[in-house]
């Protein structure tokens, strides 16, 4: 079994500022095929802005994607993991924190994102939860 978390995250890792319209975010989260993005300002981790933030807390609440910003609609109580984590302290913090996803840090960088779908595919191959999180995306 796989026990590190550089093993499992997405190093696929995407930043935008808190100014950066809930639009622009949505393109680039469609465009590299990821359900997040981390918020940074002056090099300094600020906040996660999921697809479930922008409809929840933008689109749902008749916010305008093209004016309302990131600022608005990411989460700034962060969660942060350790690269060097195993998947055990990963799964607990998730717990813990009751959160889906996890930025993996080296230092002050993100270097990756943990999900709770990544960890269900290395914990239990044949989970229905591991099953929907290795197919291919709809489009």
């Amino acid at each position: 079994m796989v026990d590190s978390i550089a093993e499992v995250m997405n190093s696929n890792v995407r930043a935008v500022t808190p100014d950066t319209t809930i639009r622009e975010a949505a393109q680039i989260m469609r465009d590299a095929d990821i359900g997040d993005v981390v918020v940074s300002e002056s090099g300094r981790l600020r906040g996660v802005l999921t697809d479930r933030d922008i409809v929840v807390r933008c689109l749902a609440g008749g916010g305008d994607p093209d004016s309302a910003t990131v600022r608005e609609a990411c989460s700034t109580e962060l969660v942060t993991i350790p690269r060097q984590s195993s998947v055990k302290d990963a799964v607990h913090a998730m717990r813990t924190a009751t959160v889906r996803r996890l930025p993996v840090v080296e230092g002050d960088e993100v270097v990756g994102v943990v999900t709770m779908g990544d960890l269900a595919r290395v914990i239990d191959e044949g989970s229905a939860l591991a099953d929907v999180s290795a197919a291919e995306p709809n489009r």
